[in-house]
């Protein structure tokens, strides 16, 4: 076997393995417990999912509200209406600090963090902060998304599947779409931000011009300063997308001189 179809098939197999146990993974195990809990069917969710959930959250975020008794005990957390974030690793984290809520009280601001299946931290405080300045709640915006979320990553691993056990040129460009991620995602995340930025509504008790929201980096929002900065899921993927990078530049080098 030439040596560079082996190379891209360790590539491949390490950018699979990351995608894997860092999102489709939990994606996977999580899929519809929220729903379970809203619909206060929580008697369905099996101990498994609860087991998974617990091992992904260990030392996240957790919010001021919860009782630290009931960290990583999904069980308590449920009983307590406590906020409950998603099981798949964070991908891009967003807080915001204003005066209203004190260092002390709150040291790392109102932090939520952005997940391709849903969302962590202080979900229910910043959708409050959100109506106070007249823009919709956070699940409105990527709800396709975060729908077909697992059903896509399934499907990128299927064709990253094909791309290790075929040598087939067709197998070699599904390959684009992993190393494309990080860019598919900051656009996505991009788009959103812009829509909420200038789809305000006049029921905010704060009136405020159409604006976009900072991507990356730090801003100013009427009284709040905000702070968008990637999480360690974004870093997964951009070591995917550059994996996938090395598996594509690979196996197009040893087909060209194979066939060569």
């Amino acid at each position: 076997m030439h040596p560079s179809i082996i190379k891209s098939r360790i590539f491949a197999s390490l950018a699979l393995l990351i995608l894997s146990v860092a999102f489709i993974f939990p994606m996977i195990s999580f899929h519809g417990t929220l729903n379970k809990i809203d619909d206060a069917r929580e008697a369905e969710i099996s101990d498994y999912t609860k087991s998974v959930w617990a091992f992904y959250n260990k030392g996240r975020y957790k919010s001021q509200s919860t009782d630290k008794d009931s960290y990583n005990n999904l069980d308590k957390m449920i009983e307590a209406a406590a906020e409950i974030g998603v099981a798949s690793l964070p991908i891009w984290s967003v807080s915001l600090e204003a005066p209203n809520y004190p260092k002390k009280a709150f040291p790392d601001g109102i932090p939520v963090y952005f997940h391709f299946d849903g969302f962590s931290g202080e979900v229910h405080e910043m959708n409050t902060i959100n109506h106070y300045v007249g823009m919709d709640p956070m699940w409105v915006g990527g709800h396709i998304e975060r729908e077909i979320g697992i059903y896509a990553l399934l499907t990128l691993s299927l064709g990253m599947i094909f791309f290790i056990a075929y040598n087939a040129r067709i197998f070699i460009y599904l390959m684009l779409i992993p190393i494309s991620l990080p860019i598919l995602f900051i656009a996505d995340y991009s788009y959103w931000l812009y829509w909420f930025g200038h789809n305000l509504h006049n029921w905010g008790a704060f009136t405020i011009k159409p604006f976009m929201p900072t991507v990356f980096g730090d801003g100013k929002i009427a009284q709040f300063t905000t702070h968008s900065y990637p999480a360690i899921g974004f870093y997964l993927i951009i070591l995917i997308s550059l994996l996938s990078l090395l598996a594509f530049f690979a196996k197009q080098k040893a087909l060209k001189e194979m066939n060569g």
